[in-house]
């Protein structure tokens, strides 16, 4: 498997802008694990999965710990962590496919379908730097497509797979677009997370509403339309400004915070993992 050999850890590499928008690009969280569950094979392999410990919708909090190490050791890893990662996510991604009753044919070790949930990561970074940064100069759109490399060849997918470069992987995108719906079952799976909600958590239903609503806007001002009408979200112009006053907001609070605050948690991640190695404790 090709794995990204970068001429540096890429945070130490990467502008201050880029470094700055880590902890904030959370944000696009749930609107990320929407556009990659919207191809079937990979709705269904989740919606499906027998590894309960990875489970987002009854472990949100580890699940998204292992994601954010995903990202952390895709773009900044040594050899050594991306390998020892790799094997824990393989161990997982081996129980992960389709049976008979399945109405889709999936097996998390497709590379396609890897293709298509690495291409998702690398979208959602280059949507939260145009919020949070703007437009990307040459020096940040290097920096965007090795990080994009590194998150879409970590597992099982060659090298020659991946988009030669931003125009290439435009044209992929666009033409992946035929291979995306997301039916009732998956659509009743991913509304929960659209809103933010963690599995036996009550709250009181004024504050409930509040939160599903700031939640919904933020998670359905970072996906496309596309993804929007899949999911039967409503968009329109008043929708958008919420969203941009809210963004604008973010950002100036989080332009205002010391650097490691900005970059967490990103920057304690790979430590942790380490730490994990060290001690035995599972990585995924």
């Amino acid at each position: 498997m090709a794995i990204l050999q970068t001429r540096g850890p890429l945070l130490r590499r990467r502008p201050d802008a880029v470094g700055g928008m880590l902890g904030v690009g959370l944000l696009a969280g749930a609107a990320n694990v929407i556009m990659q569950l919207s191809r079937p094979g990979v709705g269904y392999g989740v919606v499906e999965s027998r590894v309960e410990s990875g489970r987002i919708d009854r472990h949100p909090i580890k699940r998204a710990r292992t994601t954010f190490t995903y990202l952390a050791v895709a773009a900044q890893g040594t050899p050594e962590q991306k390998a020892a990662f790799r094997r824990a996510v393989n161990r997982q991604h081996a129980q992960v496919y389709s049976t008979d009753e399945s109405p889709v044919s999936y097996n998390a070790f497709d590379p396609e379908l890897q293709l298509w949930v690495g291409a998702c990561l690398y979208k959602g970074v280059r949507d939260v730097y145009r919020i949070f940064v703007g437009e990307p100069d040459d020096e940040a759109e290097e920096l965007l497509m090795e990080e994009g490399i590194g998150l879409g060849t970590m597992l099982q997918v060659p090298r020659e797979m991946w988009p030669a470069d931003q125009a290439a992987f435009d044209g992929f995108w666009e033409e992946s677009m035929a291979k995306v719906h997301i039916d009732d079952r998956v659509r009743d799976f991913l509304m929960p997370i659209a809103m933010g909600r963690v599995r036996k958590v009550k709250l009181p239903a004024p504050l409930q509403r509040r939160l599903d609503d700031i939640n919904l806007l933020i998670t359905t001002g970072f996906l496309p339309q596309r993804f929007r009408d899949e999911m039967r979200l409503p968009w329109d112009e008043q929708r958008q400004r919420r969203f941009d006053r809210l963004m604008r907001r973010i950002k100036f609070v989080n332009d205002l915070m010391p650097k490691f605050v900005r970059e967490f948690p990103f920057n304690v991640l790979l430590k942790d993992l380490d730490w994990r190695i060290r001690t035995g404790r599972p990585l995924v």
